[in-house]
C-alpha cells in the first residue's frame, strides 16, 4: 500500500495482521456515517479522542463512534480531577495527527490509552489509520504489542 501512515507502518513492525479501509473525506460525514459507508458495525468502529488533564498529562479514549466521552467517568480511570478535550489546533502538533484522522497508534509521543470496555466484545475493533478517509481493523492483541492500555467503562 502507498503512502503508509505511521499507525500502519507500527502494526507492519510487530507484524500484526490487520485490513486496510478507505473513503472518500467529507467534513459531513459523522463516524457512524463512515461506519455505513464502510458496511460495518458501528459498534466495532472506534474514534479516538485527545484530551488534557489539570496537570498537563495527555490521555487517549477511544470509544465507539456512536457514544460520547463521559470526561467525569474518563477522569476517574487515569486518577485526575477532570480532563478537557485538547482543542483542534493543538491535535497536529501534539499527535501527529488531524481532527477525523487521529490514530490511537504512531503519535509523536506515547500517552495513556483508555479503550472502551466494549471492544472486547470483538475479536477485532477499526480506527482511523492515521489519515482523513482511512481507517484499519486489527485485533486488541496486536494493539496491546504497540499500547499498554486499559479497558474501562468511559461514555455517558
Amino acid at each position: 500500500m502507498e503512502n503508509k501512515t505511521n499507525a500502519l507502518r507500527m502494526l507492519d513492525k510487530i507484524k500484526a495482521e490487520y485490513k486496510c479501509y478507505t473513503y472518500t473525506p467529507d467534513a459531513s460525514l459523522t463516524g457512524v456515517d463512515i461506519a455505513a459507508l464502510l458496511g460495518q458495525n458501528a459498534k466495532q468502529v472506534f474514534k479516538t479522542l485527545v484530551t488534557v488533564a489539570k496537570s498537563k498529562q495527555h490521555y487517549v479514549f477511544m470509544i465507539p463512534v456512536a457514544e460520547e466521552l463521559d470526561l467525569k467517568k474518563a477522569a476517574a480511570v487515569v486518577k485526575e480531577k477532570s480532563l478537557d478535550m485538547v482543542k483542534q489546533k493543538e491535535l497536529l502538533p501534539l499527535t501527529g495527527y488531524v481532527h477525523g484522522g487521529c490514530s490511537p497508534i504512531g503519535m509523536k509521543k506515547s500517552f495513556p490509552l483508555v479503550i472502551h470496555q466494549t471492544a472486547q466484545n470483538f475479536a477485532t475493533i477499526i480506527f482511523s489509520a492515521g489519515r482523513v478517509g482511512m481507517q484499519l481493523e486489527t485485533s486488541l492483541e496486536s494493539l496491546a504489542k504497540l499500547s499498554n492500555f486499559k479497558m474501562a467503562d468511559i461514555c455517558v
